[in-house]
């Protein structure tokens, strides 16, 4: 129940309308997100409910591998869509034993956090499964170039917004949103608890998302005695995510690295002003404040000196709110299902 599952979910679901897609699972439950085609689920399952990020990962999903090469050769798979480190450093035994079979490798996290935080133990395999796979998709301009370095077979294609609405915000609540896992590291929840505390006393921070860091988050907004500038709600279902979204009036992403993250196309489709501090996935979407405001660092004060103007002024929110609709136009499914089948229609003409 994560980014990469939404938007895998989201992206194979269209595309199974042309294709004959399967689902494949390492793990033995069922999938939190609704499938428009087959789910196959490894003969020897996995079920630790933790990403993987340990070393030797050839040697400790030996069973696996071999399960995942059986159900290629058993469903005659034309191409593989390997989703991020743990199955891409598959790839060089997934080629072996299926040559004909194309890979693909789908980064969707940036260079550096692959590289020096999630496999940085097994970071050989990852780097030879990058070169084996036949395309590398990337989603930023910024890891288009740092993958390129290990295949140049590397393309860009944007994931899609994965919530879509045609009721946009007013914009006139005092209520900035926030969607995201409660991860204190990763979403820089520390600099959005120092952002709330800075807020007049009219504006609020609504905070929708589940994760490991829930309980501390709660008793950090309990002993700061900001319960009334910060609301925690739990991770919310499409139709009650959709009404967030729709009263807020500003998007806050504090968020310390991101590969491309999905909840701002989303707030850009409800019409939301975004104010971002910097990572290359807001990057990305708001192009050096083209679409949106960014800072060029981690730093609240300069967050808060950019926010404020917005808090102040409706009509500078509707202006940034144009701006990100505008920009939400470019995430649209029909589009980016356009890109993977250009790249299928590539592949298949290399056989």
């Amino acid at each position: 129940m994560d980014g990469v599952k939404r938007v895998a979910t989201v992206v194979g679901n269209s595309l199974a309308k042309q294709h004959n897609i399967f689902y494949y699972s390492l793990s033995s439950a069922g999938s939190f997100f609704h499938l428009e085609a087959p789910l196959i689920k490894a003969k020897h399952p996995i079920n630790s409910g933790k990403s993987f990020r340990e070393d030797l990962p050839l040697k400790k999903f030996k069973l696996q591998i071999a399960d995942l090469n059986t159900t290629i050769k058993k469903e005659k798979i034309d191409i593989v869509l390997l989703n991020a480190g743990l199955f891409t450093s598959f790839s060089p035994l997934i080629k072996e034993a299926n040559p004909t079979t194309k890979l693909i490798a789908w980064m969707h996290n940036n260079y550096k956090t692959y590289m020096k935080e999630y496999y940085q133990d097994m970071r050989v395999e990852f780097i030879a499964g990058l070169e084996a796979v036949d395309t590398v998709v990337t989603l930023t301009e910024s890891d288009l170039l740092k993958f390129s370095k290990h295949n140049v077979n590397t393309i860009k294609i944007h994931n899609p917004v994965t919530l879509v609405s045609n009721h946009k915000s007013n914009l006139n609540k005092n209520i900035i949103a926030a969607v995201c896992r409660t991860d204190v590291k990763h979403k820089g929840l520390d600099y959005l608890l120092e952002l709330a505390q800075r807020l007049p006393d009219n504006w609020q921070i609504k905070l929708a998302g589940d994760g490991p860091d829930k309980e501390w988050l709660k008793n950090e907004v309990h002993s700061k005695k900001i319960e009334k500038q910060f609301i925690i709600l739990d991770s919310l279902p499409d139709e009650e995510l959709q009404e967030h979204y729709r009263n807020g009036s500003i998007f806050v992403i504090t968020s310390r690295w991101e590969g491309f993250p999905l909840v701002i196309g989303e707030a850009m489709n409800f019409g939301l002003p975004i104010v971002s501090m910097w990572n290359t996935g807001s990057q990305e979407y708001l192009q050096s404040g083209k679409y949106g405001i960014i800072i060029a660092d981690h730093n609240t004060e300069h967050l808060y000196r950019k926010l404020l103007p917005l808090l102040k002024n409706i009509d500078l929110r509707q202006k940034f709110g144009n701006l990100a609709t505008q920009r939400s136009h470019d995430f649209r499914l029909p589009y980016i299902n356009e890109k993977w089948n250009l790249l299928f229609s590539q592949l298949n003409e290399q056989n």
